[in-house]
């Protein structure tokens, strides 16, 4: 990705940021916003590029949320690299980053929160109790503070997208949301954050989830669409590779996140595993001819 520095500021206030914002306001610009948890890769640069072709000044947030962790799930080590996250987004061409601390966040004793409702009701919903209440009250939150007039997220995590759109589009917040898509290595793994936990032989075992979904793309372009049977051939896959504990895997619609007896080419197969020690995710739409 090219180089493309600016002046970066970092605020670490929700008062800084509003200062800020309405400052680029008054200079007439359009306000862009990519929420991240940090840990940057090429994913997020990705969204951040999309960003500014779409708005004149881009905000990014790094906030790792302990909302959206359970109290066995990896909060205290998920990965906080300060200084590479703020150079990643300075060389990308972020203006303001936002990097609150918890304790502003969340002062005090919360009595409201975002609810995400039956969306969020099977699939990581279902494994991850109260992640999707976490991630809507702290993407309402953010909202609020940036006021954006786009935001962009990645369909890297397609569940959270769908749930986000479905919080706009609910709530009437006056923000249009762009899903970007999936960033992939070479070899097909998506990119994620928790990839630097795996091993070699773990990353290695980790390329059965793509391989699953590219199966399940073949078998529909073959005239499968029973969504069992598709289940079932993605599952075969994972089957046959050590080391990979199936969450779910699943053909469902990208809005709704629900499962229907037959598919169409919009549907998208989704997947969660555990891979060694690490839990991902990733997923494909059945019928494209791309990587998303």
């Amino acid at each position: 990705m090219q180089n493309t520095a600016t002046d970066m500021v970092v605020a670490t206030t929700i008062t800084g940021v509003r200062e800020s914002v309405a400052n680029a306001r008054a200079m007439g610009s359009t306000i862009g916003f990519v929420p991240t948890m940090g840990a940057l890769h090429k994913g997020h640069l990705s969204l951040v590029e999309r960003a500014r072709k779409e708005s004149s000044f881009t905000v990014m947030s790094i906030f790792v949320n302990p909302l959206q962790f359970a109290p066995t799930e990896d909060l205290a080590k998920y990965p906080r690299p300060v200084e590479d996250d703020e150079r990643m987004a300075r060389e990308s061409g972020v203006d303001l980053l936002f990097r609150p601390a918890v304790e502003d966040m969340y002062p005090g004793k919360r009595e409201v929160t975002v609810a995400a409702g039956e969306i969020a009701s099977e699939w990581e919903g279902s494994s991850r109790p109260g992640h999707f209440d976490g991630v809507l009250t702290v993407v309402a939150k953010l909202f609020n503070i940036v006021q954006p007039d786009i935001t962009v997220f990645g369909r890297k995590d397609l569940q959270q997208a769908a749930l986000v759109a479905a919080m706009i589009h609910d709530l009437n917040m006056p923000v249009r949301m762009i899903i970007a898509p999936i960033v992939r290595e070479g070899d097909g793994l998506a990119l994620s954050s928790r990839n630097r936990y795996l091993s070699d032989d773990d990353r290695r075992s980790a390329l059965s989830l793509h391989s699953a979904l590219q199966e399940i793309r073949r078998a529909f372009a073959r005239g499968v669409t029973s969504t069992v049977e598709l289940e079932q051939i993605g599952r075969s896959v994972l089957d046959l590779t050590p080391n990979v504990r199936l969450d779910y895997l699943a053909v469902v619609s990208p809005t709704s996140l629900a499962r229907n007896d037959d598919v169409s080419k919009t549907s998208a197969a989704i997947v969660a595993a555990r891979v060694g020690s690490t839990r991902l995710i990733d997923n494909m739409t059945i019928g494209g001819d791309d990587e998303n």
